[in-house]
């Protein structure tokens, strides 16, 4: 795998557990805690999207009660 530039949200303070999004060169995104760094999930654009747009929705909040 070639060398990912990793992103962090500027919603991630110093210390917390953060999400790291890079995009690869063959399209893909990968996905990454900064707590655990080696283990890496991939999934498209699209699959992302559909992601954020449900949490944004509230499709998920059931899970946090």
């Amino acid at each position: 795998m070639s060398t990912l530039e990793w992103h962090k949200s500027s919603y991630c303070q110093e210390g917390n557990n953060c999400i790291n999004l890079a995009a690869a060169p063959d399209g893909a995104i990968r996905l990454r805690e900064s707590e655990a760094p080696d283990v890496i999930v991939t999934t498209t654009p699209t699959a992302l999207g559909a992601l954020i747009r449900a949490a944004k929705a509230g499709e998920f909040d059931h899970l946090t009660r």
